[in-house]
């Protein structure tokens, strides 16, 4: 942490005297008598924390990086994110010799395709009916009121010339994936069961048991591998098990359970800010003594209560960490959409969210794509979607395969209001309206820019 530059001009700090500025005395406050005596050394690292201290008048932070000066008060100051232990804190496992800290995946068994159904399902057609004039008119007055600048008068006097019943084909295609992704963690030691090596040797990844909650829903689960847990020891039984166990204590605190005060930088206690460390601040023309720091030029830090030293943000003061290699489980619903419409003008997107009939529906490990449909431009894009499918995701295993066909019924209504015709289209069984050319998209105050 870089230190914060004095104020223009400079103090001096003298031991026991504050901050003042050169050659001027010191005048109003007693010359400080010092830190007192340290406290007891803390002996219980397990349950370190600096708050049940309580202050102190020394700090009892004793390393070799703290710094020369006090450290303004800077009351964003954010503990450092807990660093990751170094790649020699781990042991080795086989199966699990690319295990690294950030997820990697892991490649699944080759897939198990099942033979093709021997019986095709039957396949049912539901033609779809057109609709009558009133219903289009309903549709069309419903979709004008969604839209708050849009006027009713085209839609209330309109005459409908023509209604040209057609049907749009939806053909879905569902792939229930599943990935697997492991990598080290670790965790502060307080007692909970350690599952090690010497219980057995740790199951494959894709060997673990796991299931999803329901199919074709997205859903993560994290799960410790068995076998691969362990300690890092503390630092008072490190020097005598390094040897046999190879046990390593935390990184960060070296098992003393706390580290250097991030705010204070060790000290103890920050300059004051309102003062900038001279204990005097300026009113009117004279002035007087800081009543934040009471003339000192310091404050006690409030972070650390004067220790100068924080519970560690690795091990939270425990001086031991769990280390054991996580498993993420990951299962994802792929779904891709081809739709067949006699209608060019009407987008996909609005087919696809549409109220349609069921005509086709199967479920299986892994679908085969249909062929006997009338259509032959649904047949094709079955079998574009189930092909891309097979091969669109090397490192994921597909669980399950679900593809449904449904028809849509689409209208398309020509009117003429005045001298303007134009048409709009009423599809799904919701009678939705796509009426790109309605003529009167603005009420009276409204402005089109």
């Amino acid at each position: 942490m870089s230190q914060a530059p004095y104020p223009p001009g400079g103090y001096a700090y003298g031991p026991g005297q504050g901050y003042q500025q050169p050659g001027q005395p010191q005048v109003g406050f007693a010359p400080q008598q010092g830190y007192g005596p340290a406290p007891p050394q803390q002996q219980g690292y397990g349950s370190f924390n600096v708050a049940f201290e309580g202050r102190v008048d020394r700090p009892t932070y004793s390393g070799s990086d703290v710094p020369a000066q006090d450290m303004f008060d800077n009351q964003f100051a954010k503990a450092p994110v807990p660093s990751a232990p170094p790649a020699d804190m781990f042991a080795q496992y086989s199966g699990y010799e690319n295990t690294r800290f950030g997820s990697s995946f892991v490649p699944p068994p080759p897939p198990y395709v099942p033979p093709p159904s021997s019986e095709m399902p039957e396949q049912l057609f539901q033609q779809s009916t057109a609709i009558s004039d009133d219903q289009a008119r309903d549709a069309m007055l419903q979709f004008v009121s969604e839209h708050c600048c849009y006027g009713k008068t085209p839609a209330q006097e309109m005459v409908i010339k023509d209604i040209v019943p057609s049907s749009a084909y939806h053909y879905s295609l569902a792939s229930f994936c599943e990935s697997r992704k492991t990598e080290w963690q670790y965790e502060p030691y307080r007692g909970q069961p350690i599952d090690s090596p010497v219980n057995g040797p740790a199951p494959l990844p894709w060997n673990i048991p796991a299931q999803p909650q329901q199919m074709f829903s997205d859903f993560q689960t994290k799960l410790e591998v068995p076998h691969t847990a362990n300690i890092k020891m503390s630092f008072f039984c490190y020097h005598k098990l390094n040897k046999i166990f190879n046990f390593q204590p935390c990184h960060d605190c070296l098992a003393v359970g706390y580290i250097r005060c991030y705010k204070c930088c060790g000290r103890g206690r920050l300059r004051c800010s309102r003062c900038q460390g001279s204990g005097f601040v300026q009113e009117g023309m004279e002035q007087v003594q800081c009543n934040i720091c009471f003339a000192r030029g310091w404050k006690m830090c409030d972070l650390c209560n004067g220790h100068g030293r924080v519970k560690c943000w690795t091990c939270m003061g425990n001086a031991q960490l769990k280390t054991f290699i996580e498993l993420t489980v990951k299962w994802e619903n792929n779904v891709s959409h081809h739709v067949v419409g006699r209608t060019e003008q009407l987008p996909s997107e609005l087919i696809v969210n549409s109220q349609g009939t069921e005509i086709f529906s199967q479920e299986l490990p892994r679908v085969w794509p249909i062929s006997t449909f009338f259509d032959q431009q649904v047949n094709m894009g079955s079998k574009r979607l189930v092909e891309e499918h097979s091969n669109k995701w090397p490192a994921k295993r597909i669980l399950m395969q679900r593809h449904v066909l449904r028809a849509v019924p689409v209208s398309e209504v020509h009117y003429q209001w005045n001298d303007f015709a134009s048409r709009f289209w009423v599809f799904g069984h919701d009678h939705k309206v796509y009426a790109p050319d309605y003529p009167q998209k603005c009420c009276c105050g409204c402005s089109i820019l």
